[in-house]
């Protein structure tokens, strides 16, 4: 099969496309023969600081059931299926041992094929392309835990998605939205935020031009807001619990601005906030989400597609933070 492998930490160069052993499924496993893989900011931090090399990077993937091992019973040869790429984390709150996420340690979504655990694959959703089928899992499952099981958003509610414009971000809009909450949302950039008021953001802060926080309150008359879903850490984490409501809740599930920040302690706890961590999700979430994705037909937004081939190109496009949407290789181009 051709593949795209990490051959060692570093930069895109690192990626190299070429031929590989196709993988056999084993009891309990499927090989899928993939149509589509999308990026996502994880893909970046494993080429960074891989767990071992050489590896197959890529946590999301769709395409058809090509060989199935014994004991496998929910899926068969043929069908069309999306990954679930939460590996080892059936339910419950927090994850148990052994959970990790698909693409490093193991094998993941950059190559014509993969075999993993046949209890990670979901049929298709026949309204979503391949790309979008693709593009949906990591995001949609991030998302979903953040807005339903770690926020409990309700209908009304001002939903803030800080840094909208990468799958996650958009994402928390399509499904806040779905979920009857009002979004705002911040960017850096003008263009974003008129394509996420397309998308049905009711206010949009361009966190370069003004100070968004300050902002928030200002268009709230000095209250905040009761949600915000934060990706962005360092830079947003002040900011996000200035611009809270009393008892507001803040969900974290990234960093990409960096991993530590100061605290003033005080906020916390004299406005009674709530913080939640998250991350991923389980299997009966990530059923639950493509339930309801499907419900209320929410297509995953896709800035471009590239062949497998050109990940490389496809990572220095994912590190400019110029996209709007995923980015998916396509596998057969």
């Amino acid at each position: 099969m051709k593949a795209v492998v990490l051959k060692q930490a570093g930069g895109p160069e690192q990626l190299v496309y070429g031929d590989y052993p196709d993988p056999h499924a084993g009891a309990g496993e499927a090989v899928v023969k993939l149509k589509a893989a999308a990026l996502n900011h994880r893909d970046i931090w494993q080429r960074l600081r891989p767990t071992h090399t050489p590896v197959i990077l890529g946590s999301d993937g769709a395409g058809v059931v090509a060989e199935v091992g014994a004991g496998v019973s929910n899926v068969r040869v043929g069908d069309e299926v999306m990954i679930n790429p939460s590996l080892g984390w059936p339910a419950g709150l927090s994850q148990p041992q052994g959970w990790r996420i698909l693409g490093d340690p193991d094998a993941g979504t950059y190559a014509e094929m993969i075999c993993l655990p046949a209890v990670q694959l979901y049929p298709h959703p026949e309204y979503l392309s391949w790309a979008e089928a693709a593009a949906l899992p990591l995001s949609g499952l991030t998302a979903w835990r953040a807005l339903v099981t770690r926020a409990a958003v309700q209908p009304g509610e001002i939903v803030l998605a800080l840094g909208v414009g990468g799958g996650t971000g958009l994402a928390v809009l399509q499904l806040a939205n779905a979920l009857g909450a009002t979004v705002w949302v911040t960017s850096g950039s003008d263009e974003k935020l008129a394509q996420a008021k397309q998308m049905g953001a009711a206010v949009g802060i361009n966190y370069r031009s003004s100070d968004w926080a300050a902002e928030v309150l200002r268009l709230s008359d000095g209250r905040g807001v009761p949600v915000i879903i934060d990706g962005v850490g360092r830079d947003t984490w002040a900011g996000s619990l200035k611009a809270l409501q009393p008892a507001g809740r803040l969900v974290s599930y990234g960093v990409t601005s960096g991993p530590t920040a100061e605290v003033e302690i005080r906020t916390v706890f004299s406005r009674q906030l709530s913080i939640f961590g998250t991350m991923m999700g389980n299997a009966v979430e990530f059923a639950a989400m493509l339930e309801f994705y499907t419900a209320h037909a929410i297509k995953p937004i896709i800035h471009t597609t590239l062949p497998l081939a050109e990940a490389a190109a496809a990572h220095r496009l994912l590190e400019s933070a110029q996209q709007f949407g995923k980015i998916v290789l396509d596998i057969e181009a």
